[in-house]
């Protein structure tokens, strides 16, 4: 697989201007140490690529580090990897997108081979598939709770992707601006992830090699505290996108709560004829309601999802696909 990469990297390192309008998206909270790297390593590979710097609040020298490497800057004050990648979504206009995060971790030189698999296979994400042989480069559980959240969106949304939470993706315009961002935080990756598949967009991965930050350089992600709120998101992510599933499995488990508690109640009624038990009685008989209820409510929401899907399907082919600019 690293020969095919580096075949690739020959290959693609003069891109053609035909490609479109090329943006490099750069997130960045207190980034100093390494966002003067990123933006130097991903001219080199990307030089058509308009590159932009959108800082989240740093305190440090992040800005003045983009500026001197000339970078476009722009500033979102609300706190938030998501709400940075909302803004980022909404304000640039462009053909291609590459979004990579400020932490100098990932491999520019994969780049043009993303880009050039996302025209030439007519794809609207390509994900950049992490490939590390360095303890450092992940965090303790990092790899665990990678493995069990990609696992978990297997389990609730079908087919899925290799890393679900890589930082790296290419993405084409009828993506980004077809993408309702709900996320405030590092949920974000997941939630571009249950897009792709919810409106069963081609998609691709390529595997790129992933580094340990540069010292002086520390995460900002917290692995509990955000695998949490990750987990969390794909919860609701299947609540909003397939309420039937979500209230039936509600209605099922009460249901079958109610069916237990009522179950001895029955016996005596047959061989006695008598309900001793009257508040157990009230109580079986409020689960089976509200198993109806849940029930209900996710065929009525099933079929709003279904609407507000298939406006965003049809926003989504409204938009130009890769390769298809001007035309």
């Amino acid at each position: 697989m690293n020969g095919a990469l580096e075949t690739a990297r020959s290959a693609m390192s003069n891109l053609p201007d035909e490609l479109g309008r090329i943006a490099i998206l750069i997130p960045c909270y207190n980034e100093e140490v390494a966002v003067g790297h990123v933006i130097a390593a991903f001219r080199k590979a990307l030089p058509q690529a308009a590159i932009y710097v959108f800082d989240n609040n740093s305190k440090d020298r992040t800005i003045a580090v983009a500026l001197d490497s000339g970078a476009n800057i722009r500033h979102v004050t609300t706190q938030g990897k998501g709400n940075v990648v909302r803004r980022m979504f909404a304000d640039i206009d462009a053909d291609i997108y590459l979004l990579v995060d400020g932490d100098d971790t990932y491999d520019a030189a994969s780049a043009p081979a993303m880009v050039e698999a996302l025209v030439k296979d007519h794809l609207d994400m390509v994900v950049g598939c992490r490939i590390s042989h360095e303890q450092a480069a992940y965090r303790p559980g990092h790899r665990f709770g990678n493995t069990l959240l990609t696992n978990m969106v297997a389990l609730i949304f079908g087919r899925t992707f290799t890393d679900i939470l890589s930082g790296y993706r290419v993405f084409s315009r009828r993506f980004v601006k077809s993408f309702p961002a709900i996320s405030g935080g590092f949920e974000i990756e997941t939630e571009l992830t249950v897009h792709a598949l919810q409106l069963v967009m081609p998609c691709g991965e390529m595997s790129t090699p992933y580094s340990s930050r540069r010292e002086g350089s520390s995460s900002k992600l917290n692995t509990y505290r955000d695998g949490w709120r990750i987990m969390l998101t794909i919860l609701q992510l299947l609540r909003l996108e397939m309420p039937l599933r979500f209230f039936s499995s509600i209605a099922s488990a009460l249901a079958l709560i109610a069916i237990l508690i009522a179950m001895p109640l029955a016996i005596t009624y047959i061989e006695t004829g008598l309900v001793p038990r009257l508040p157990t009685a009230i109580l079986a008989t409020g689960l089976m309601i509200l198993a109806a209820l849940n029930l209900t409510s996710g065929f009525i929401l099933d079929n709003v999802t279904r609407g507000r899907r298939e406006m965003r399907h049809l926003f989504y082919l409204n938009q130009r696909g890769p390769g298809e600019q001007g035309q």
